[in-house]
């Protein structure tokens, strides 16, 4: 997602740093109020992305199954009485913002439905019960839900039904329907870089390179670990798989595999002994990779490279406290004046901590080495694209000036009229053109014309942004040159 997609990871907490990070400091804490987090798809929850500016989580009144979201800047204890996001029917097992829309979420349940909502700019007032669409077509309970990298509205789903679902969120459709491919439950799903393939892990203990446009299994690897607890895989920025799982002696490891040739890993890192999975979050613009687990009190954080032995172990950032799941924010959230380069959230059994890692810079110059350009919050392509063939990688943007937040449109949903979808005779196709042509080139035209508007609203927006921050930027210089000279 998004500006700086905040990733929680709660229940069983599922699913670059450089080698001179040294700080580590945690901040302000916010209460979690008396709920249980999200309880997780086949015993292990899958992350949970959020924006810069709200922190999800689950909360379980009786007789209801919402989730609610805050303000990140918020701390103190949560009120009972908050309004949440309640149109499910069974507990919500994951949630994901959407990467180029920081105000639209989805979310999977054990109702076996996909729900996106729109959430207000300004946060709720009152609970929100009426999503934007309910997107129907599995069978058992949604534990994944997850945006594509790049094209607008395209969400992918996967259920205990073993099935992946690709949707048009634009028009509420299933575009794709891999039923097929994996006969038992899905542990992770994960998106390439440039959306074109995807990474699965199963429980049958294969990974799986699958196109999904082609319907096609790339390159798979059975027993990619041989242990029986869950597995995960993601994909890396140049095209590798990460995965983390346990051996056969219930050891946890880590391993790299080239997508071409799966026969043998690049490498494999034996971890320890502890039962709680290895949750991966990644960095792709410094390749660096955060491990987090269930029941542990460490992050450890390893660099991806080309050379021997491919994954070096930099360092382990220790508390006292056990994490029950954990967060991470991307860098478009992050504080580059402070030469942040990774927050995380930790998920305690009645808070959510905050635990920020700087590099100690002493010049207050922009650091391009720990910032080159990152995936910005505009698509690549559309939907239609996408699904016609199209790929493309994310358009990235430079952090130099800071981040500012652009205006996010209103999710529309435009679905199909399933009668008009029916065989028709020939008098009646005719007719039906004949009624509906001027209208759709009106409406068409219509949306150009508030499109172009809105791209100079926020164009400006930008600028004049922009322009702030310089003139906050020459202030701070300015009284830096004048104590100087004192």
């Amino acid at each position: 997602m998004t500006e700086n997609l905040l990733q929680i990871c709660c229940g069983e907490l599922c699913d670059r740093a450089s080698s001179v990070m040294s700080s580590v400091r945690p901040r302000g804490t916010t209460s979690a109020m008396t709920t249980s987090v999200c309880p997780g798809s086949h015993g292990t929850a899958p992350s949970v992305p959020s924006t810069p500016n709200f922190l999800p989580s689950s909360s379980t009144p009786v007789g209801e199954e919402p989730f609610l979201y805050f303000p990140l800047q918020k701390s103190g204890r949560i009120d009972k009485v908050y309004p949440t996001v309640c149109g499910h029917t069974g507990p919500v097992l994951d949630i994901d913002w959407c990467p180029h829309n920081d105000l639209v979420i989805a979310s999977g349940s054990e109702d076996c439905t996909v729900m996106v909502w729109q959430i207000p700019e300004n946060g709720l007032e009152n609970p929100l019960s009426q999503p934007v669409v309910v997107l129907q077509g599995h069978s058992k309970r949604v534990g994944i839900v997850s945006w594509h990298p790049n094209a607008r509205n395209v969400l992918l789903s996967a259920g205990c039904d073993n099935q992946i679902i690709i949707w048009n969120v634009g028009t509420g459709e299933a575009m794709i329907n891999l039923e097929d491919m994996h006969p038992d439950v899905i542990f992770s799903v994960s998106w390439s870089r440039n959306g074109s393939l995807l990474c699965t892990a199963c429980k049958d203990k294969k990974v799986r390179v699958i196109d999904p446009r082609k319907k096609k299994v790339v390159a798979e690897k059975d027993k990619a670990h041989e242990g029986a607890r869950p597995m995960r895989a993601i994909f890396l920025a140049d095209g590798n798989i990460f995965t983390t799982g346990f051996s056969r002696m219930s050891e946890r490891q880590l391993a790299l595999w080239k997508t071409e040739n799966m026969d043998e890993p690049i490498c494999v890192q034996e971890m320890d002994s502890s039962n709680g999975v290895l949750l991966p979050f990644y960095d792709p613009d410094t390749s660096v990779v955060y491990l987090c687990g269930k029941g542990d009190s460490s992050i450890r954080y390893f660099e991806i490279t080309d050379e021997a032995p491919f994954v070096h172990y930099l360092s382990t950032f220790s508390t006292k406290e056990p994490q029950r799941g954990m967060g991470y924010m991307p860098k478009r959230g992050l504080d580059v004046n402070k030469c942040e380069i990774a927050r995380f959230y930790k998920l305690h059994e009645r808070k959510c901590e905050p635990i920020i890692m700087t590099v100690p810079r002493k010049s207050d110059l922009f650091q391009d080495d720990l910032y080159p350009d990152t995936a910005g919050p505009d698509p690549a392509l559309e939907s239609e694209e996408w699904f016609a063939g199209k790929n493309g990688g994310p358009l990235l943007i430079s952090l130099k000036d800071g981040y500012v937040s652009t205006k996010n449109r209103d999710l529309k949903v435009v679905k199909t009229n399933v009668l008009e979808t029916k065989a028709l005779t020939k008098a009646e196709n005719i007719s039906t053109v004949q009624k509906h042509v001027t209208p759709q080139s009106s409406v068409k035209k219509e949306q150009k014309i508030e499109d172009k508007l809105e791209e100079v609203l926020r164009e400006f927006k930008s600028l004049r942004d922009r322009v702030i921050l310089q003139d906050r930027r020459i202030a701070r210089l300015e009284d830096q040159v004048s104590k100087v000279a004192m």
